[in-house]
């Protein structure tokens, strides 16, 4: 028995055998693995068809082979086995591939030569198709060569298509014979076989088309065009791009008219002539882009004759800046700024021909009857909300702000009365939300409280009693009101609106920047209908909260023009009823408009109430006073004013 040294010896000599046994057959079976084959050029990988060959060589374009790799198909399946973590063992049990001699390497290097070269299938005795079918004799398996084929087979089916496309018949020919040698589809050969018939039945139609452009007869006579002949050759090869170029050869005649008009600032001709170029390619990029070109053209003429307007309006020639704006608008019916030129316009043709202060009554125009006076009120500025310092002062009053009134409105000079609000119910049939929703809030002698009382409408007064004619209207909701506007608006044809808040508080200030329009003490004289200590209930009771020393004889609310009007013009702005406005409710004025527009969001729940009423105690009388309801809310303390704009 061998000693421990002499069995290890035996074993190492085992080992050592296998592995040099293993190492014979890897390279005589799969020499690409250890790198050791220099008997062959790299040959070229497969590649995207349509990436190389879209269409055939030519002298502008020569032929460009598909980039080689350092991998030969005698060792591909080996190198893939190894990759993907296949055993050596199980490598050399899958059995090689046949072996890359060195007369195959020495033709698929010919090959790959008149591949490059462009010789795909021609001359006869040295192109790359024949030398690979001569592989594949010598090889049946070699991968390099089957893949080539396909590849050359792809590109010819391209070359075929690319002749159809530029109507060379002779040459799509050649192309489709060589095709139809190689490994194919028999769909796809079917496919390119029709192309090539139907370009033999259009090649004539073409030459008749192009012969009519020459003469002028792109779209006319009606049976005689070359537009015509373009569709019909379309209705047989959709895929004609010889048509398509016909197409867009008669479009640019349009296009070209187009712009030329555009230049000339004749943008109706611009817009027929481009209209007529949609008729022939809709939706083209040529007309896209045409189309983008001339609107810039036009927007920056509209902007040019605008400025112009500007100008004229502001050395007082109104006629001129109308002229011009309308010109504008003419040549750009959607220009930024023609609407607020318009609101400038308008606004200086009214002062004009009125004044600020002058008192205004549109007339009905199908019906008899007229709108609530109205006053012109002058544009100007003034801080809107109280100061922190200010008595009474409430948070949702802040923060102050600079506010102009550029535009010019006229306010109504009182609140709507009982009588006025009767003619719109009469010619509508409307139904209030108090009728709607069963009572309203009215004041109650018994208690001295505001309470729901069921069956009080808008021809009820403050208690729910029949109101006179000539009392503001209330138990109105802001639905209401703003129903009534509207219907003044069909009526005049004039645009009839509640105020905004900021205009509201600039009529009632009226000028001024103290706590009450007046000044910042208690009223010395009647001067509205506010909480007096003076003033007694029927059964007489008193405020509990008033101006003192001060009476003014009503206890709610007093006809309309009872007292004195204020700088503006305006009768109790102050006092007598609340009014609702347009704006929905914000906690205070941050980012609040700078100038008269409402403050409106979308859905808003709260409408803001403006001004004091018969009620309201000494701070609720405060010009920089708001308040807000629920849109359908109706109260005994809270009426309509209405707005115009000019």
């Amino acid at each position: 028995m061998p000693g421990g040294d002499v069995a290890r010896k035996h074993t190492l000599g085992g080992a050592a055998g296998l592995a040099l046994l293993a190492f014979a057959l890897l390279y005589r079976f799969f020499p690409g693995v250890l790198h050791m084959q220099p008997q062959t050029e790299p040959p070229a990988a497969a590649t995207s068809v349509s990436a190389q060959y879209a269409t055939a060589p030519s002298p502008a374009m020569p032929w460009t082979p598909p980039p080689s790799s350092a991998r030969t198909p005698s060792n591909i399946a080996a190198a893939q086995a190894i990759e993907q973590g296949t055993s050596l063992a199980d490598a050399l049990r899958m059995g090689p591939p046949v072996a890359t001699t060195r007369e195959v390497a020495a033709l698929l290097k010919r090959a790959r030569a008149a591949e490059e070269q462009g010789a795909l299938f021609e001359p006869k005795e040295a192109n790359a198709t024949d030398l690979y079918r001569q592989v594949l004799t010598w090889a049946p398996n070699n991968t390099e060569a089957e893949t080539a084929l396909d590849r050359i087979g792809g590109a010819l089916r391209d070359w075929t298509l690319a002749a159809i496309d530029r109507g060379d018949d002779n040459g799509a020919q050649r192309y489709l014979e060589a095709y139809a040698q190689m490994p194919h589809e028999d769909t796809e050969l079917e496919q390119v076989r029709q192309r090539l018939k139907a370009l033999r039945q259009i090649l004539p139609m073409l030459a008749r088309a192009a012969s009519l452009m020459k003469e002028g007869h792109a779209t006319e006579p009606p049976d005689a065009n070359a537009l015509t002949i373009y569709r019909n050759v379309l209705s047989i090869d959709p895929s004609s791009h010889l048509a398509d170029a016909g197409l867009a050869e008669i479009e640019r005649g349009y296009v070209d008219k187009a712009l030329a008009a555009a230049a000339q600032d004749d943008f109706s001709t611009a817009d027929h002539q481009l209209a007529l170029a949609a008729t022939i390619q809709p939706g083209s990029q040529t007309l896209l882009e045409t189309r983008t070109r001339i609107d810039g053209i036009r927007k920056q003429r509209a902007e040019s004759v605008l400025t112009q307007a500007r100008s004229a309006l502001d050395s007082g020639d109104a006629d001129l800046a109308e002229q011009l704006a309308e010109k504008a608008q003419n040549i750009s019916s959607d220009l930024t700024g023609l609407d607020q030129f318009d609101l400038r316009l308008r606004n200086a043709r009214l002062y004009a021909s009125l004044s600020p202060g002058q008192v205004v009554r549109d007339r009905f125009l199908d019906i008899a009857g007229s709108a609530p006076s109205l006053v012109v009120i002058p544009t100007g500025k003034f801080v809107m909300g109280s100061a922190a310092d200010e008595t009474g002062h409430m948070d949702n009053e802040e923060p102050q702000r600079h506010v102009r009134i550029d535009i010019g409105f006229a306010l109504g000079q009182s609140e709507v009365t009982v009588g006025e609000f009767r003619e719109f119910v009469r010619a509508t049939g409307y139904v209030s939300d108090a009728e709607k929703l069963g009572g309203s809030a009215v004041y109650e002698e018994s208690t001295g409280r505001i309470a729901e009382r069921r069956g009080t409408t808008w021809q009820d007064d403050y208690r729910g009693e029949r109101a006179d004619e000539n009392l503001p209207v209330v138990n109105v909701s802001w639905n209401d009101a703003n129903a009534y506007v509207a219907w003044l608006s069909v009526r005049t044809g004039k645009h009839y609106r509640l105020p905004s808040e900021t205009e509201f508080e600039y009529a009632l200030r009226a000028g001024s920047s103290t706590r009450y329009s007046w000044g910042d003490g208690n009223p010395d004289k009647p001067l509205g209908n506010f909480t007096g200590a003076g003033d007694r209930s029927p059964t007489k009771r008193s405020w509990s909260s008033a101006f003192p020393r001060y009476s003014d004889g009503f206890w709610g609310p007093a006809p309309v023009k009872s007292f004195p009007p204020n700088a503006f013009g305006l009768y109790d702005m102050e006092g007598n009823v609340s009014e609702w406005v347009q704006d929905c409710l914000h906690d205070n004025y941050v980012r609040a408009p700078h100038d008269s527009t409402a403050w409106v969001n979308p859905g808003c729940a709260q409408r803001v109430v403006r001004g004091g009423s018969w009620g309201s105690d000494p701070d609720q009388v405060r010009s920089a006073f708001r308040t807000a309801a629920p849109d359908d809310t109706r109260s005994a303390r809270v009426g309509i004013r209405i707005a115009r704009d000019l």
